[in-house]
């Protein structure tokens, strides 16, 4: 079945063309250009990509980024008109998996939303797959326990709510335990080497994994900063 794309964005003239391109390229495409619209029709389709503006009558593209992340694990691709680092890091806090600035070619658009689709795609039937070279293992470190059979963490005894990229994230950290990792490897081992972004990715997300793993995320013990390199796992 072809794959669903929202489109949230503003100004009738863009939103018409992402549409007629989108739908050319084979997608089935709904698109709207309100905040709260937009939720509500994400909660309805559950598309598999969406393509968010910041500037949004009713709810800016923000507030409806960081709903959306908290209900479903849908790529989010940002659109801001404005190349401001500022916006991007905002974009990325909040749950955006890539930002695109305007004006922007229809190729690089397409080229990001296929990215992300493909990644979405693969780590579906990798989390799916089961893994049986690793069939009733746990990684165990102290209170935290990663369990491969069933892709869950725990924590203190309790199942701590992960999102796939963050478990992915995690894992990766805990099989290359006490080694440094640069942040351009992890981006390239986890995301992908067809991901279309930078490494401040890697800092939003281990900045989220700190908050939930550590007893003080601005003190981590368990994810370290290396200075000048990237980050070491110390379980």
């Amino acid at each position: 079945m072809p794959e669903t794309i929202l489109i949230v964005e503003d100004e009738p003239a863009l939103r018409d063309t992402l549409t007629y391109n989108l739908k050319k390229d084979g997608f089935t495409v709904e698109a709207v250009g309100d905040g709260r619209i937009a939720l509500e029709s994400a909660r309805t389709i559950k598309p598999d990509l969406v393509i968010l503006d910041i500037m949004l009558p009713g709810l800016d593209g923000f507030e409806v980024a960081r709903i959306l992340r908290k209900e479903m694990i849908t790529p989010i691709l940002m659109l801001t008109a404005r190349d401001d680092e500022i916006d991007r890091v905002v974009g990325l806090e909040v749950g955006a998996d890539d930002y695109l600035t305007k004006p922007f070619s229809m190729r690089e658009l397409m080229a990001r939303v296929k990215a992300q689709l493909r990644r979405s795609r693969l780590l579906r039937e990798e989390l799916a797959k089961p893994t049986l070279e690793k069939q009733h293992e746990k990684l165990t470190f102290g209170n935290l326990v990663i369990n491969l059979t069933r892709q869950e963490v725990i924590l203190d005894d309790e199942p701590l709510p992960l999102k796939p990229q963050e478990y992915q994230l995690l894992l990766f950290f805990a099989e290359h335990k006490g080694q440094m990792l640069s942040r351009e490897f992890i981006l390239e081992r986890v995301w992908g080497w067809d991901f279309i972004g930078d490494s401040r990715t890697v800092d939003v997300h281990v900045r989220w994994l700190r908050q939930k793993i550590e007893d003080d995320a601005s003190a981590p013990k368990r994810i370290v900063t290396v200075r000048g390199g990237g980050y070491r796992f110390e379980g």
